[in-house]
């Protein structure tokens, strides 16, 4: 069985977010970021928070694998992420709510505060919402989605509720059943507006499937598929990908394979795949990785890949450690310019601080992890 990645977070009101500072050089670490005197909409703190503690994302076969602000500037879409239509929002919205601001605001005086904040917290990051919690789903979407909306911006929301989610059982909080996903993403997509969105669609459900008897896997890659095509007839700007495990998993064609039952190549439901969710694999491994599947895909044109940047700036740790492993950091900034054909965003899915379990409770804030990440 497939070993586990990392803690992920279920959120109620969750995530946070900032501008996103373009890095376009060959470092997998992200820059200092700057920060601004003067606090303005567009850098209220915030990352990903939880309220409820959800499980890991996972890892390869043989090694687990696995939300004061910098003042922005422009970004242009990259080739991935403008190819098929214009962009009018080209930085990532910043969710003003999260474990990360939380902790800055309540320690200014702490060594680590300002490192953690210019860092990590003045950083765009998605929120996840990964409880079942059907009657307020659409409120919380919308929340998130207006507020991207309101200034110009896109928010990155991660849905994490599909039974069996991690093959394991450790996760808490899915769905039921699929009848129940199923109502679920409609209420889901009912928050997504009508603005710019990336959807980063049930991290797991395809690369950690192998659990599932071959007919109750087939049934969840078509509540995937169905997934996809409800969330992008709710709001055709959103942007939806499908998980591609990463690039220490299984073979590109295999899990390319896997991608076309769940709709992952089909323009309907899909704008392409997303890689290293809670990983720590480098950016360079990832876009070969990633450009492979979109070959074997052999989908539309316009299909991209968006890819977890938020802890792989030394790469992955030596014999495949998942949990919180030392000697990480963070990687290149959230950004929608790439810079790379195909590659449409880097993006911080995972929360930089947020523990696997084994620095703190899983899916909480450790400031001594953040630090040992955010430091230069």
């Amino acid at each position: 069985m497939v070993a586990a990645a990392s803690v992920v977070v279920a959120v109620g009101t969750a995530t946070g977010m900032l501008s996103a500072l373009g890095d376009r050089g060959g470092s997998d670490e992200a820059r200092p970021g700057l920060v601004s005197g003067s606090p303005s909409p567009d850098s209220t703190p915030v990352l990903p928070s939880a309220s409820e503690p959800a499980p890991p994302s996972a890892s390869a076969p043989a090694s687990p694998s696995a939300k004061v602000s910098a003042s922005p500037s422009p970004e242009k879409a990259s080739p991935g992420y403008g190819k098929t239509r214009t962009s009018t929002a080209t930085r990532l919205y910043r969710y003003p709510s999260s474990q990360v601001l939380d902790w800055v605001q309540d320690n200014p005086r702490d060594r680590r505060a300002y490192v953690i904040e210019s860092r990590i917290a003045d950083r765009p990051a998605a929120v996840w919402f990964a409880d079942y919690a059907p009657a307020t789903i659409t409120s919380r979407v919308r929340a998130v989605t207006s507020g991207g909306a309101a200034h110009d911006r896109v928010p990155v929301v991660v849905a994490y509720a599909i039974p069996d989610r991690d093959c394991g059982g450790a996760s808490q909080g899915g769905a039921p059943d699929l009848g129940a996903y199923d109502a679920w993403i409609d209420r889901f997509a009912a928050g997504l507006g009508s603005g710019e969105v990336v959807v980063v669609l049930e991290p797991d459900s395809i690369a950690q499937s192998e659990c599932l008897p071959a007919a109750r896997r087939a049934d969840r890659f078509a509540s995937l598929a169905r997934a996809g095509r409800v969330l992008k007839a709710a709001n055709p700007e959103a942007r939806v990908y499908y998980d591609a495990g990463h690039s220490g998993w299984r073979p590109a064609a295999e899990q390319a394979a896997l991608l076309k039952q769940a709709g992952a190549a089909s323009a309907a439901s899909s704008d392409g795949i997303f890689s290293n969710v809670s990983n720590f694999h480098t950016t360079a491994a990832e876009i070969a990785y990633d450009r492979q599947i979109l070959d074997a895909l052999d989908g539309p044109p316009g299909l991209g890949a968006v890819i977890d940047t938020s802890r792989n700036g030394n790469g992955a740790p030596p014999g495949g450690e998942w949990c919180d492993p030392p000697g990480r950091k963070i990687g290149r900034a959230p950004t929608l310019d790439t810079g790379e054909p195909r590659i449409d965003a880097y993006l911080w899915v995972k929360l930089p601080g947020e523990s696997d379990g084994c620095k703190g409770t899983p899916g909480t804030f450790s400031p001594s992890y953040a630090y040992e990440l955010a430091s230069p």
